[in-house]
């Protein structure tokens, strides 16, 4: 199985088992997915979030995918428990489709890691 075939194949078992959880069964998109991911990694699941925080959740969560890729590295977590990152590596010019196919790779691995799929 080409590495192509079975990152789709995981992508979509993923979305199909986090929908399921999180949305009732309407496919959540890619952006959806990574704020989940920011929620899990921050450890506050049930807090009422702001715009701006929604967005810092979002951060976390890119930062956390793309360091085992070398961009970035887990600096401290501040006083209110939010984990900051630092920049080890820019991130190269990407094309929209790149940049979709890195995330979805980077998302796959992490629940790989996290045991949520085989």
């Amino acid at each position: 199985m080409s590495r192509d075939t079975q990152l789709k194949e995981r992508w979509e078992n993923l979305v199909q088992i986090l929908s399921n959880q999180f949305s009732q069964g309407e496919d959540l998109d890619l952006d959806a997915i990574i704020y989940l991911i920011g929620l899990q990694e921050l450890g506050k699941v049930h807090n009422q979030f702001k715009k701006d925080e929604k967005l810092d959740l979002m951060h976390i969560a890119i930062c956390r995918l793309l360091e085992p890729y070398g961009y970035y590295e887990f600096d401290y977590v501040d006083k209110e428990g939010w984990p900051h990152y630092r920049v080890k590596e820019e991130l190269p010019p990407l094309k929209a489709g790149e940049q979709s196919v890195l995330m979805k790779e980077a998302i796959v691995n992490y629940f790989l890691e996290k045991e949520l799929i085989d």
